[in-house]
C-alpha cells in the first residue's frame, strides 16, 4: 500500500517464497470508490481463474464470500483491497490496491487432514514445481483481462462469473451483486439480505 501513491497504476509487487504466493497491483480507478470496489471481485475471479488453469483439471475451485479461495472445499487463499485512508465512497480515489495470497504448502510437520477446512495447493495435487512467480504472473494476466472487459463492456460478466463461483453464500434464493457498491444481495422467502464488503 505504501508504494501506491509513488509508483502509480500498473505497479506489481510480489513475494517469492516456497510455501506461499503474495502479490499486489496498484490501480488508478475512474469511478467513485463505491463502484470501484468491484475491482475486489475482479481480483477474486482472476485468482480462481489462475489457480484453475494451473492445477489438475478435476480440482474444484470456488470462492467464499468475501474473497476467499476454496480448492476442493478447503480454504487456501484470499484477495484484499485497499484505498487511500479516509477516501469518500462517492469520490474517485487517487489509487486502489488489489492483492492476493495463496498457500502453496503447509509448514513442515503439518499432518494432512489436521485442518479440514484449510488446504494448500500442493496438498491438492498441484505440481510441486509451481511457484510464486508463475502464480503471480497468471493472476496478473487474468486480472488485467477482467478489468479491461469490465471497462469495455460493463460489470455484468464480472458479476455473473463471481456469482457462479460463490459457495455457501447461501445456496437458496436469488443472488446478485450491487454494481454501485459491490455488496452481495440475496432475496428469498420475500426477504432481502445484504452482505456488504468489509471496507
Amino acid at each position: 500500500m505504501a508504494l501506491a501513491p509513488r509508483e502509480g497504476a500498473g505497479c506489481l509487487t510480489w513475494v517469492s517464497a516456497y510455501a506461499r504466493a503474495e502479490a499486489a497491483v496498484v490501480l488508478e480507478p475512474e469511478l467513485p470508490l463505491a463502484q470501484a470496489r468491484l475491482a475486489f471481485h475482479a481480483a477474486a475471479n482472476a485468482l480462481a481463474d489462475a489457480v484453475a488453469a494451473l492445477g489438475p483439471p478435476e480440482r474444484a475451485v470456488a470462492l467464499r464470500w468475501p474473497g476467499r479461495l476454496l480448492v476442493e472445499g478447503g480454504e487456501c487463499g484470499c484477495v484484499r483491497l485497499a484505498a487511500p485512508p479516509g477516501a469518500a465512497t462517492e469520490a474517485v480515489p487517487d489509487w486502489l490496491v488489489v492483492g492476493m495470497e495463496l498457500r502453496l504448502a503447509f509448514p513442515e510437520g503439518h499432518a494432512p487432514g489436521e485442518t479440514p477446512d484449510q488446504t494448500s495447493l500442493f496438498e491438492e495435487g498441484f505440481p510441486v514445481e509451481l511457484d510464486a512467480a508463475a502464480l503471480t504472473a497468471a493472476w496478473a494476466r487474468h486480472l488485467m483481462a477482467g478489468l479491461e472487459e469490465w471497462q469495455a463492456r460493463g460489470p455484468q460478466r464480472l458479476i455473473e462469473t463471481l456469482l457462479a463461483r460463490l459457495a455457501e453464500a447461501p445456496a437458496a434464493g436469488r443472488r446478485g451483486i450491487e454494481p454501485g457498491t459491490g455488496a452481495l444481495v440475496v432475496e428469498r422467502d420475500g426477504m432481502r439480505e445484504r452482505w456488504d464488503l468489509p471496507w
